[in-house]
């Protein structure tokens, strides 16, 4: 009996560190996520961009749902808003999260399409302290696409780290933390963090473990190999920024979107 219990723990412990390792499995789209995706109401500038950012194969990962209280961090221009404001506007919550100064901004976004995005809000976050108008323990989503380098740029290090711990107490036991960002090969020195708009995977992952998060998963849908992360303008070089402008812009649109990093983080239950 007792060779055979150890045989068992052999075998378990060996499943185990099999499942840790294993790659993730992409998981068939959900008809709701394709439906706001395919939405003609999208601009037709950020239809576009879906042969780059993938939102349909990225929502999917992270395991968004239309029943759910997303909360996207930094929304700009409302990219993401046409497809998630609108996902979540008949059975769930979308809350764009900014910036105290940005508020205005995003409450003119989300008013100027209120037909459309239905009651989506507006919350704010100032990095400088981590204060944020999102109650603890609300949010089942809290997304941020192409953000965290801002967060890192000019000096402060506490700016990054705050904003982490905001998103995992806003955040319900169990949430989903999902960050895409331009990934910068771990080899390079990290000073250009500072200056390229790239970051290490490592650097995410530290930011978001430290503020409790585990790393529940990631996916390589926004890789793009052809990106070398090492251009004149840093990731502005490349489209759809193109700082350069017609200064070799054959060669940089040729090379598309910058590569990007998928990770899905999980707020434990406890």
């Amino acid at each position: 009996m007792h060779r055979r219990a150890c045989v068992n723990k052999a075998l378990i412990s060996a499943l185990v560190a099999l499942s840790a390792t294993a790659p993730t499995i992409a998981q068939p789209a959900p008809a709701t996520i394709k439906a706001a995706v395919a939405d003609s109401r999208r601009s037709e500038a950020n239809r576009a961009r879906d042969q780059y950012r993938h939102p349909v194969e990225t929502l999917t990962f992270f395991g968004v749902k239309p029943n759910q209280t997303i909360v996207e961090f930094i929304p700009g221009g409302g990219w993401y808003t046409e497809i998630l404001a609108p996902l979540a506007s008949a059975k769930g919550r979308y809350v764009a999260l900014v910036s105290p100064r940005s508020a205005e901004l995003a409450n003119k976004l989300i008013a100027d399409k209120q037909a459309w995005f239905g009651p989506a809000t507006v919350a704010t976050l100032d990095t400088a302290t981590g204060t944020t108008t999102v109650a603890p323990g609300s949010a089942d989503v809290v997304l941020t696409f192409r953000n965290v380098h801002n967060l890192t740029m000019g000096g402060d290090r506490a700016t990054a780290p705050n904003a982490f711990k905001a998103f995992y107490a806003m955040l319900k036991p169990g949430g989903t933390l999902g960050v895409v960002e331009h990934r910068l090969p771990e080899a390079r020195n990290s000073a250009e963090e500072q200056k390229s708009g790239y970051l290490k995977r490592s650097t995410v992952v530290r930011l978001a473990t430290d503020a409790g998060f585990k790393l529940a998963g990631e996916s390589e849908v926004n890789a793009n190999p052809k990106d070398t992360a090492d251009h004149p303008e840093g990731v502005w070089t490349l489209p759809p920024v193109m700082r350069l402008k017609d200064v070799d812009a054959a060669k940089y649109r040729a090379i598309g979107e910058s590569d990007r990093m998928t990770l899905k983080f999980i707020k434990p239950k406890r």
